[in-house]
């Protein structure tokens, strides 16, 4: 254990969006001197089997519109296995500091007097862009990068959608397959072009990544083709069919 581990009872680790690849050094020091791993659903098989095989693992998965753990029970187990003297890891997809609910979890670390460290870890929108061949950010294209989620405590999310309607603008957004008709009608409803391109990288770095290029025009029934966690890419399309548009505009 690292003297930056031994200060704290917690560890909120970012295991990033699938590939083990992707998983950071520090990641991957919190894990092998963990003591208790409380892992998501979406942490992947092969990062789970780097979990020594004397640490104690609590499978914590939430689902959307499905079985759950609820969150309180969470922060039970990890504050209840702080408090016997393990260090825990609270291992989540992608970077736990973007709709992981991370607040909700130092907040009740905090309230209960554990200790705890942030392990940031690799976004699905990082992975899910290189997927594409596309940078999320490009001079002359977009100065700005919006990650924003379709769903909150109430249900769809409303955003700024002027501002993302307009030419050039790219987001990433999470959480959308339910949502796709509610973006859909949010963003034309505010001026956006039917053809303005968008990218679903359902399983984004995993061993059964799939792409499905699309416009907002058809981006429900991209959303219906996706079985596995997908993010969008909002504004970009693969390089390759990117690359293709002049031959096809010519024929």
């Amino acid at each position: 254990m690292t003297a930056a581990h031994a200060k704290a009872s917690v560890a909120l680790v970012g295991a990033g969006p699938g590939d083990p690849d992707l998983l950071t050094l520090g990641a991957l020091r919190a894990l092998q001197a963990a003591d208790v791993v409380v892992h998501d659903r979406l942490v992947g098989p092969e990062i789970l089997a780097l979990i020594p095989p004397t640490a104690r693992r609590i499978d914590a998965g939430k689902e959307g519109f499905g079985p759950s753990t609820p969150q309180p029970t969470i922060h039970a187990a990890m504050i209840d296995a702080a408090r016997d003297g393990a260090f825990v890891v609270r291992l989540k997809s992608g970077d736990p500091g973007i709709f992981g609910r991370l607040e909700e979890e130092l907040d009740a670390l905090d309230a209960a007097g554990i200790p705890w460290r942030i392990v940031p870890g690799l976004t699905a929108a990082s992975a899910a862009a290189a997927a594409l061949g596309q940078p999320l950010t490009a001079r002359g294209r977009n100065g700005a990068l919006t990650l924003l989620t379709a769903h909150d405590l109430q249900g769809f999310a409303d955003q700024d959608w002027r501002a993302l309607a307009r030419p050039g603008a790219v987001a990433a957004i999470y959480m959308v397959i339910a949502a796709s008709r509610f973006l859909q009608g949010r963003l034309m409803m505010h001026g956006a072009a039917p053809d303005t391109p968008v990218s679903l990288v359902e399983n984004a770095s995993r061993p059964d990544q799939r792409i499905h290029a699309a416009t907002l025009a058809s981006l429900p029934a991209a959303a219906a083709a996706c079985a596995g966690p997908a993010v969008i890419l909002w504004g970009l399309a693969p390089r390759a069919a990117r690359a293709a548009l002049p031959a096809i505009k010519e024929a």
